[in-house]
């Protein structure tokens, strides 16, 4: 079988190439799928998509006149997929349920440093030959506290890295976790999280319940001083309102790694091209502000376990066989 992926980055394409090799037969494609793009997947059965692909109605619909009956997804998230067409469509949908997470949490402990320690400012500063430190003050994180919210395998992660840095723990989910638990954590409602907090990092999955979490209301419980930290979903920050405090001056710093508006955008080069999305191009102007372009997951081990998942659900898709990893059509109940 030949496998179309799509959106495949230039340090992805060697590693999947590799682990298709002597299995399938597999083209690799820099575009991402969207509307425009869809028809060139006419004749392919499986595809491989990547997280900022659009596969709403639209897209399944030309995927499935085309013959695609495959579509394995190369990340844990599927927000961006309509689960109920597809099914409709008789798509069977997979994803990767599980890859590495210290690739996220350690990614989200590098902006948090970061924006903490003022270091884009100082690099900058140094490449003019500029080595004053006016403006480079940052603090110790030991004995500061870190409030997680969402405490599964990355927020985990993040957890451990805070007790090792001696913070004070406090976490926030639908349900505990004895590691965070054993580790000091302390779970509060959301409101006292907010409020005692001086870092707040963010390892909930996007979800109707979640979109939005940090809004106005979440952002005016915050610290002045309080560093933000997303890594998980641009969806789950109201950037709109989190720009509204900014230029109130609030928040030693605030560190995204995905953006709500961030599908057309991340991953592609826009330094030629007028960007036309107001919010974003006042967030970046903020000193205090990192945006980095979806980039938490991208290490060599996160993207082996990834690609090797992948190349599974193809194995899974042409022997019959169900896993995990399967969203359509979704297991049985018990």
């Amino acid at each position: 079988m030949e496998i179309l992926a799509f959106g495949v980055q230039s340090d992805e394409k060697p590693l999947i190439e590799k682990a298709f090799a002597g299995k399938h037969e597999v083209r690799c494609l820099d575009v991402f799928l969207n509307r425009d793009t869809a028809p060139i997947a006419a004749g392919y059965e499986a595809i491989s998509t990547s997280v900022n692909a659009d596969l709403g109605g639209k897209v399944l619909q030309t995927l499935a006149t085309g013959g695609t009956q495959l579509i394995a997804q190369r990340s844990t998230g599927f927000n961006n997929i309509d689960l109920d067409v597809a099914e409709r469509l008789a798509l069977r949908v997979s994803r990767v349920s599980w890859y590495s997470p210290y690739s996220v949490a350690e990614f989200a402990w590098t902006l948090a440093m970061a924006v903490n320690r003022r270091i884009v400012r100082a690099t900058t500063r140094t490449r003019d030959f500029d080595f004053r430190l006016d403006g480079l003050l940052g603090r110790d994180m030991r004995g500061r506290t870190a409030g997680i919210i969402g405490t599964g395998k990355i927020g985990e992660a993040f957890t451990r890295i805070a007790h090792g840095f001696g913070m004070n723990l406090l976490g926030w989910d639908v349900a505990e976790n004895p590691a965070c638990v054993e580790l000091g954590m302390r779970y509060v409602d959301k409101e006292q999280l907010l409020a005692e907090s001086d870092l707040i990092s963010l390892h909930v999955p996007l979800l109707p319940s979640t979109h939005h979490i940090i809004g106005k209301d979440a952002l005016s419980h915050m610290k002045d001083d309080a560093i933000l930290i997303n890594s998980s979903r641009g969806g789950l920050v109201d950037t709109k309102a989190l720009v509204e405090e900014l230029r109130a001056g609030r928040f030693l710093g605030v560190g995204l790694d995905v953006y709500e508006a961030e599908a057309g955008l991340f991953f592609l080069d826009k330094s030629l091209e007028g960007v036309d999305d107001d919010t974003l191009a006042r967030l970046v102007t903020f000193p205090n502000v990192l945006v980095t372009s979806h980039q938490a997951y991208y290490t060599e081990d996160a993207l082996g376990q990834i690609i090797e998942a992948t190349v599974r659900n193809v194995d899974d898709y042409l022997a019959g066989r169900r896993s995990e990893n399967v969203l359509v059509p979704a297991l049985p109940g018990p």
